[in-house]
């Protein structure tokens, strides 16, 4: 039954998207053969004659299709070298706003969530719902140590969830398997990455902790704002922290008022984004506008931390040596970086890749502040993962998407705002600790104190070495005929299965 529910579901989404002249759009259809130009005008006539262009009305089609596919459409924004770079902004600008759910609905899961007596305690003030989106709605409670922000997520949420990522899981299966070509782009890698941050948005506990963690993050860089939680009013579908007051960057004229320093907040966005990312490995992955509020001392609250973004130190140092050749013109660097880190095949030509980086790199020297765009740099670097045969990193999709992200909402706030030059104390900061004169000695003393370590459990190690030998029952004795050299042999292999279990129990 399974395998019936999600092909309904996909022929469902096909249906929306062949409405919204999605499905072999007019557009393309001088690139289209005979066959997929009668087939596209016949999906045309049940269209309902779809205005505005191909990304504007795959954005609308996905809107209508519910939250899994809005996440979806979030996601794919960030892969221009797919879908072109038009595509990609119509996609990146998708709404995530729906009515909200009756307040008999919150109230129930509220009770739900902590019992009836005491939801009546913790949340004797609850107003009506400010903000409603696909997955949650929030509301505004008074408390004598201060208002609230109580989010809730909407009833039945997680069983959507998980019927809609089903079918999308089951349509990247079939994709991956019958064409070569989209094994290079990892759809099922891709759609699980999808899947996983969107499961993790509807477990609200995760999101406390996301927003406390990034909350000490920028009490130390001081960058952001994040409100605090209040642990005793969080569960699973209920999450609560103390309310921001503030405006968010999408209202009207909100820039516009006097006294705001639109070039500090625009770096403050960029800085803050790259110093948590690059130096904790940790960053707000959904830094769109609506999640940033401009509070009345003039500076950033961000809210919504139901995607936290991770990577690994591999993932930060491929990203600060990235952005730092670029600054400082090495495009031989950056390609080893990419070879380094397993990013390009080795069958491919460093020297050959580090001139298609100076294709992107050069155009961007001497060129006014508000066209040298990180954007720019990605969509290009995507365009050449064809050429030289890069795979998708789903462990870099998040990145990606937030990067670009960040951008648009910094150019939003100033709209002369040069990334670049934001970046670069963030990135030598980076560079200086973990590879400077700080770094090596940083390095060494980790080393000494694993090394150490380890030896401490020497002693244990070889006890247990020594009696699995006296376990084990004695060889059969060798052929006289080998005599003159097996006893040697028979050394030399002993003396390294000693070694490699030795290193194996140490590791």
């Amino acid at each position: 039954m399974g395998m019936f529910a999600d092909y309904r579901r996909l022929i469902r989404a096909g249906t929306s998207l062949a409405r919204h002249d999605v499905v072999l759009p007019g557009e393309y259809q001088s690139r289209l053969p005979l066959p997929a130009r009668i087939a596209g005008g016949v999906l045309r006539i049940f269209g309902g004659g779809a205005k505005g262009r191909p990304g504007e009305r795959l954005a609308h089609a996905l809107e209508r299709l519910g939250p899994a596919y809005i996440k979806l459409g979030q996601f794919l924004a960030t892969r221009p070298d797919v879908f072109g770079s038009e595509v990609a902004g119509d996609l990146a600008r998708l709404k995530d706003k729906l009515p909200p759910f009756p307040m008999k609905q919150a109230r129930a899961a509220l009770a739900a969530e902590f019992g009836a007596a005491e939801a009546a305690r913790l949340f004797p003030g609850l107003g009506e719902p400010v903000a409603a989106a696909s997955l949650a709605q929030v509301h505004r409670m008074a408390l004598p140590d201060g208002d609230r922000a109580v989010k809730i997520l909407r009833p039945g949420i997680e069983r959507q969830l998980t019927l809609e990522l089903s079918a999308m899981r089951r349509a990247a299966r079939t994709i991956e398997g019958v064409s070569t070509e989209s094994r290079r782009l990892k759809p099922v890698a891709f759609t699980e990455t999808i899947a996983n941050a969107m499961l993790r948005e509807t477990d609200l506990r995760l999101e406390a902790g996301g927003a406390d963690e990034m909350r000490e993050i920028y009490e130390k860089t001081g960058f952001f704002r994040v409100p605090k939680v209040d642990w005793e009013r969080t569960g699973k579908r209920v999450m609560t922290a103390e309310w921001i007051e503030g405006i968010p960057l999408t209202a009207p004229g909100v820039l516009d008022q006097p006294g705001i320093d639109r070039k500090r907040l625009a770096n403050d966005i960029t800085q803050g984004f790259l110093a948590s990312a690059i130096h904790h490995g940790v960053f707000h992955a959904d830094m769109h506008e609506g999640n940033a509020i401009l509070t009345p001392e003039g500076t950033i609250a961000l809210v919504d931390f139901g995607i936290i973004g991770r990577i690994g130190i591999i993932e930060r140092r491929f990203l600060a040596e990235i952005l730092w050749g670029f600054l400082k013109r090495d495009y031989m660097r950056i390609a080893q970086v990419h070879f380094e880190a397993g990013y390009v095949p080795p069958s491919q030509s460093v020297g050959d890749f580090a001139q298609a980086l100076r294709s992107i790199g050069e155009p961007l020297f001497g060129r006014p502040a508000e066209e040298v765009s990180m954007g720019r740099v990605l969509l290009q670097l995507f365009d050449y993962t064809h050429t030289f045969g890069m795979a998708l990193r789903p462990e870099l999709v998040l990145l990606q998407k937030t990067m670009v992200q960040v951008e648009g909402v910094a150019r939003t706030i100033d709209p002369s705002h040069n990334i670049w030059n934001a970046s670069e104390p963030v990135i030598e900061g980076w560079m200086r600790r973990n590879f400077g004169p700080e770094g090596a000695a940083r390095f060494i003393s980790e080393n000494v104190r694993e090394v150490t370590n380890r030896l401490k459990r020497l002693p244990e190690v070889m006890d247990r070495f020594e009696k699995s030998l006296e376990a084990e029952p004695a060889p059969p004795p060798p052929r006289e005929r080998f005599a003159p050299w097996w006893g040697w042999f028979g050394l030399v292999i002993a003396l390294a299965a000693t070694a490699a279990w030795i290193v194996q129990e140490l590791a």
